[in-house]
C-alpha cells in the first residue's frame, strides 16, 4: 500500500484522474469503427480520439498552458505510456484474477455511496449545520436505554419510563439528582449527566436538534436517538467561541512511566516554561527542546481547533488564553506537558470555506438516515416498486415462534413458473418489472435472523422485510449506476486501470529495483558520479548554559572517564564470611550489566572490600567473582577492572564505580538538575546539519568556541572528510530509486517497440486551442 501512495502521487499516475479502461485489442480499424476516429494506434490497437480528449481536458483544463501544442503532445506522451502498460496487463491475464476482481468491487462499492444519496437533503443538512456551528450548548441528560430495533413493548416500557422522570422534573424535582439516581448514561453518576459546551456536529442528529431547539433552563421533550430515550436540560447558550490556533512546547511522558521519568519530564517543562517567562526565545526553545517532531520545526504550531475537538485540559487551558503572544503555565494530558501559546483566534469560517468539509461530516453523521429515508423514497419512485400484496400475505404466514427465537429455517422450492395460488416461486415485489421472489425473500431471513425475546413473529418478519426491500432496492440502483451516469462509469474504469497499473508497476519496476541487488549494483556503478559527498567533518558540538559546565564536558569528553553516579548501585553485597554474592548483591550487578550492555563505552571498576573479622583474602576473591558474574552476562573483561583493599569496611562486599565516554551518559547526569544544562553532539555532519558547524566547515581540525542566543558552545572538528563518492549503503535510497526509474524507461522502450505509436495529428490538432 505504501508503494501504491508513492505511485499515485507521481506524474504519471495523475492522468489516471481521467483515463478510461482499455478494451480489448482488436484491429485498429475495428475499434476505430466502435469508437470513431483514432487519435493514435499502438501497434493493432486504436485509441480513442475522444477517450484522449476526455482525459486531456479533465486534467489540464485549468493550466495556464491549456491548449496549447507542447501541451497536448506531452500529454499525449504520458497517456500513451500509461496505455502500453494497461495494455500488456490485459494481455497478461492480470484483470481476469479474483484478487483483481475483488480490489475492484471494494473500489466501486466506495465510489457509488456519493450517488446513492439525496443532494438536495445533503444541502439543507450541510447549512443546517453551518447556522448552527455559531452557538454552543450547555446541556445535562437523562437516558433510558432501548435498542434501535427493540420491540414495540419494550420501546413503549421505555418511553413511559422517560416520560415519567420527565413529569417528576416538571413537577420541581432536582434534574441533577434525578441524573444521579435514574439515568442509564453511567457517567451520570459523577457528572449528574452534564455534558459540557458543544456545538454542531458533535452529538448524534436527534439529541444535537432537540439541545437547540429547547430554550435556556427548559427540559426538552423525550427524544429517541441510537441510544435510547433521553431527556435534554440546556443550561446556557453562547455564542460559539469559534477556532483558535496555538503554538505548543511539548515534553513527552508516557501515561504509564515510572516515577523518576515523570519527575524529570515535570522539571523539565517548569524550567521551560520559566526561562520562556524571562523572555527567552519561544522558537529557540521549541527548536531546540520540543518534543512533538511535527510541531517542533515550526515554532510548535498545531491546526487550528474548536470546542470539543482537543483533549479537554489542554483545550480549556488555550481557550483561556486571551491575547496573541500569550503563554501558558505547564498543562499535564495523557501525552506529556505542554506549555501553550496564542497565535489568533479566528472566528467561525465562511459558509463557502466549509461546505466541502460539512458535506463529508454529513456523509457520516446520524443526520445521514433523513438522506437516505429520501433517497429510498426517491428510487421507490424511479424504480417502479410495486408489492404484492398477496405474496407479502403469503411470506408474512410462515413467520412463527422460530422466528423470534432465531431458529427458522426455510427450505426453498424448485424453480417453476408462478402460479395463481402464492408460493416460494410467487413475486414478492417488483423494481422497474424485475421480480424479487418469495423464496429469496424467506431465505434471506433465515440467513438474518437473530433472537428478538418477547417480540411477536410479525413484528419480526416486518423487520426483515423492511430491510430486504431497503437493501434490494439499493443494489438495483448501484448496479444501474454505470447506465445512468457517465462520470460514474468514467471513474470505475479509472480505478480498474490504477489496479492494473499497480500490479504491473510493481513487478516490472518498484519490487525488482529492491530485490534485483546485482541489477542495482551494476546500475550503481555506471551512474556513481551522481552519488557523491560534498565535504563533511566528523566531530562534536556541545552546547551548556555555563562557561563551567561547557568546560566539564569538554575536560569529561576528553578523559573518556566520566563518574556515573546516577541510579547506579554503590556495592554488591556478600553473604558474611564467604565469596557468595548475597540477592541484593545480584539485583546490583544484574543493574550494572545492562548499564554497560546499553553503553558500550562504558567500564566499570570493582574493589573487594571485606567486614571487620572476615579474612582479608576475601577482598580479591569477592572482586574476582563479581567480575566473573559480569563476564558471564556478556560484558567483555576489558571492559571490567579489578581490585582489592586491606581495609575494612563497614559494609563490606564489593564496591562498584562506573565511568563512561558516553555523550549520551554525560548529558544525563549533568542535566539531572536542570534538563536544559547541556546538549553533546557527535556524529559526522554535512553542511545544513548544524549551523554552527556550517559556519566552521572550511576551517581546519580544531576546537573553536562560540558565544551564541545565550549559549556556550565548542565546535571541536576531529577530521574533515573531503568530497568523494558515497558507498553504496550510504546512497541506497536515491539509488533504488532512480534505478527503479531507469527500469521504468528501459520496459516502455521495449513496449513502444513491440506496439508502434503511430499519432493520428488531425485528430491531435483539434485539442490545440491556443
Amino acid at each position: 500500500m505504501h508503494k501504491r501512495i508513492l505511485y499515485a502521487s507521481s506524474a504519471a499516475i495523475a492522468l489516471l484522474a481521467g483515463c478510461q479502461a482499455s478494451k480489448p485489442a482488436t484491429s485498429g480499424a475495428a475499434a476505430a469503427a466502435a469508437s470513431g476516429p483514432a487519435v493514435e494506434t499502438l501497434g493493432n490497437y486504436a485509441v480513442p480520439a475522444n477517450e484522449f480528449a476526455y482525459v486531456y481536458r479533465k486534467n489540464n483544463s485549468s493550466a495556464a498552458d491549456y491548449g496549447t501544442k507542447q501541451s497536448v503532445a506531452e500529454y499525449l506522451e504520458l497517456y500513451t505510456n500509461f496505455r502500453l502498460k494497461v495494455l500488456e496487463a490485459e494481455q497478461r491475464g492480470l484483470d481476469t484474477t479474483q484478487a483483481f476482481k475483488r480490489e475492484l468491487d471494494g473500489y466501486r462499492q466506495q465510489l457509488a455511496q456519493p450517488y446513492l444519496t439525496e443532494k438536495s437533503v445533503t444541502d439543507q443538512l450541510v447549512r443546517e449545520a453551518y447556522d448552527r456551528m455559531s452557538q454552543e450548548v450547555s446541556a445535562s441528560h437523562i437516558l433510558i436505554r432501548v435498542a434501535p430495533d427493540a420491540t414495540p413493548q419494550d420501546t413503549l416500557a421505555a418511553y413511559e419510563k422517560i416520560t415519567n422522570i420527565r413529569r417528576e422534573v416538571a413537577n420541581g424535582a432536582d434534574f441533577d439528582q434525578m441524573a444521579r439516581t435514574q439515568s442509564e448514561d453511567p457517567s451520570a453518576r459523577e457528572n449528574a449527566g452534564k455534558l459540557g459546551y458543544f456545538t454542531a456536529m458533535q452529538m448524534v442528529y436527534p439529541f444535537e436538534s432537540a439541545a437547540y431547539n429547547t430554550p435556556i433552563g427548559q427540559v426538552s421533550a423525550p427524544i429517541r436517538t441510537r441510544f435510547g430515550y433521553h431527556i435534554i436540560k440546556v443550561n446556557d447558550k453562547r455564542a460559539a467561541q469559534g477556532e483558535i490556533k496555538v503554538a505548543h512546547l511539548m515534553i513527552r511522558m508516557n501515561a504509564n512511566a515510572p516515577q523518576s521519568d515523570s519527575l524529570t519530564a515535570k522539571k523539565k517543562v517548569d524550567e521551560l516554561a520559566s526561562r520562556l517567562k524571562k523572555g527567552e526565545s519561544w522558537d529557540k526553545l521549541v527548536a531546540q527542546f520540543s518534543e512533538d517532531a511535527g510541531s517542533a520545526a515550526n515554532g510548535g504550531e498545531l491546526p487550528p481547533f474548536g470546542t470539543g475537538r482537543m483533549i479537554p485540559s489542554f483545550e480549556e487551558v488555550a481557550f483561556k488564553l486571551q491575547k496573541p503572544g500569550d503563554i501558558s503555565s505547564p498543562v499535564q494530558t495523557p501525552y506529556g506537558w505542554h506549555v501553550i501559546k496564542l497565535i489568533e483566534r479566528q472566528p467561525v469560517a465562511s459558509f463557502a470555506d466549509m461546505e466541502a468539509t460539512l458535506k463529508s461530516k454529513v456523509a457520516k453523521d446520524s443526520r445521514s438516515e433523513l438522506n437516505k429515508a429520501a433517497f429510498l423514497k426517491r428510487i421507490r419512485q424511479e424504480n417502479q416498486f410495486t408489492e404484492v400484496p398477496v405474496a407479502k400475505t403469503y411470506a408474512f404466514s410462515k413467520a412463527d415462534t422460530s422466528l423470534v427465537a432465531g431458529r427458522f429455517k426455510y427450505a426453498a422450492p424448485a424453480p417453476a413458473k408462478a402460479g395463481k395460488t402464492p408460493s416460494g416461486n410467487s413475486p414478492l415485489f417488483t423494481i422497474k418489472g424485475k421480480p424479487y421472489l418469495v423464496k429469496d425473500f424467506l431465505t434471506f431471513a433465515q440467513q438474518n435472523q437473530r433472537p428478538r425475546t418477547g417480540a411477536q413473529p410479525a413484528f419480526a418478519m416486518q423487520q426483515l422485510y423492511d430491510q430486504y426491500v431497503e437493501e434490494s432496492l439499493t443494489e438495483f440502483e448501484k448496479n444501474s449506476l454505470e447506465t445512468k451516469y457517465e462520470d460514474y462509469r468514467m471513474l470505475v474504469k479509472e480505478y480498474r486501470d490504477g489496479i492494473l497499473l499497480f500490479q504491473l508497476m510493481d513487478e516490472k519496476v518498484w519490487s525488482k529495483a529492491i530485490e534485483d541487488t546485482v541489477g542495482l549494483k551494476k546500475y550503481f556503478a555506471e551512474n556513481q558520479a551522481k552519488y557523491q559527498w560534498d565535504q563533511r567533518v566528523q566531530g562534536t558540538v556541545v552546547s551548556a548554559a555555563t562557561p563551567a559546565l561547557l568546560a566539564r564536558v569538554q575536560k569529561e569528553l576528553k578523559a573518556g572517564r566520566f563518574p556515573v553516579n546516577r541510579n547506579v548501585p554503590k556495592t554488591a553485597s556478600f553473604t558474611k564470611n564467604s565469596a557468595m554474592m548475597s540477592k541484593g548483591g545480584v539485583t546490583a550487578l544484574g543493574e550494572i550489566t545492562k548499564r554497560m550492555l546499553q553503553d558500550t563505552l562504558a567500564r566499570v571498576t570493582l574493589t573487594g572490600r571485606v567486614k571487620k573479622g572476615e579474612k582479608a583474602s576475601l577482598a580479591r576473591t569477592r572482586a574476582d567473582a563479581a567480575a566473573k558474574y559480569l563476564q558471564t552476562q556478556g560484558v567483555a573483561p576489558s571492559r571490567i577492572g579489578k581490585s582489592a583493599t586491606a581495609a575494612t569496611a563497614a559494609d563490606g562486599g564489593v564496591q562498584i564505580a562506573l565511568v563512561t565516554g558516553s555523550p549520551a551518559a554525560i548529558e544525563t547526569e549533568l542535566n539531572e538538575k536542570n534538563p536544559l544544562s547541556v546538549q553533546i553532539t557527535q556524529r559526522v555532519f554535512q553542511k545544513g546539519d548544524n549551523k554552527l558547524v556550517d559556519e566552521l566547515m572550511d576551517k581546519g581540525p580544531g576546537t573553536y568556541t562560540i558565544q551564541k542566543d545565550g549559549r556556550y558552545n565548542a565546535v571541536t572538528i576531529d577530521q574533515i572528510l573531503p568530497a568523494g563518492p558515497k558507498a553504496l549503503a550510504e546512497a541506497r535510497g536515491q539509488a533504488t530509486s532512480d534505478y527503479q526509474t531507469y527500469l521504468e524507461k528501459v520496459w516502455i522502450e521495449e513496449m513502444r517497440a513491440a506496439r508502434p505509436v503511430k499519432v493520428n495529428e488531425a485528430e491531435l490538432n483539434k485539442l490545440i486551442t491556443k
